[in-house]
């Protein structure tokens, strides 16, 4: 199988990264423990393997997969990692409402907020982990269309498409107060301008929401 396909995974250093939120002015420091993070955004061929389904909008196998709500990412993570003999890092309420995650599971799981942009920005320290035409598809470059994962530069660990292609889902929620259950994107996509592809870029969606320039990636704890 072509690797762009498959669970690639890279290994993350520990690290400590501060996220901010542009409505309270507040900003916070996160400690992180050493992770994985899949080193391509889910491909619409592994996609189909794991779940036997084709949600996106455009056809091909090393395209990332879209049209994937935040729930059909979560769902995704349990079947990869009972496939691959890890405990899901998942347990889904009853009643379709709810989701817990289980901190000990060596399964596959969404990366968290601060995961995810400590891996984009890789140990840099600017708005992008290089030019942004060598390394991500957006707007001014993309055509107006999604492209096949690792088409462009990797970030200094090896990490594509950490930034343009398409939105990657993150397991957190967005702002409980305004959002409610609205969970955080980010990376930005293939039809956004440059200003919405960097690394402390934010946006949000409804969990059940599928969009075409939505996708994600997987993370594991390390040690796990």
């Amino acid at each position: 199988m072509n690797t762009r396909a498959d669970t690639a995974m890279i290994s993350v250093p520990a690290g400590r990264i501060t996220l901010s939120d542009r409505r309270t002015q507040r900003s916070w420091p996160v400690e992180l423990a050493p992770y994985q993070i899949s080193k391509f955004p889910v491909t619409q061929a592994l996609y189909e393997q794991i779940t036997g389904q084709r949600p996106s909008a455009a056809a091909g196998d090393l395209l990332p997969v879209e049209c994937v709500s935040w729930w059909d990412a979560i769902r995704f993570c349990n079947a990869l990692s009972e496939r691959e003999g890890f405990a899901p890092a998942y347990h889904l309420h009853a009643d379709g409402e709810g989701v817990d995650r289980d901190e000990a599971a060596d399964g596959y799981r969404l990366p968290t907020e601060a995961e995810w942009e400590h891996a984009c920005r890789a140990g840099t320290t600017g708005p992008h982990y290089g030019p942004l035409d060598e390394i991500a598809w957006y707007r001014g470059n993309s055509g107006e269309r999604v492209h096949e994962v690792g088409g462009k530069r990797a970030n200094p660990w090896g990490l594509h498409d950490m930034l343009g292609n398409v939105w990657n889902w993150c397991w957190d929620v967005y702002d409980a107060e305004v959002y409610g259950t609205y969970r955080v994107l980010r990376g930005g996509g293939w039809f956004d301008e440059h200003w919405s592809c960097r690394a402390s870029a934010r946006r949000r969606s409804h969990p059940s929401f599928q969009v075409d320039d939505v996708g994600f990636r997987v993370a594991r704890s390390a040690g796990r």
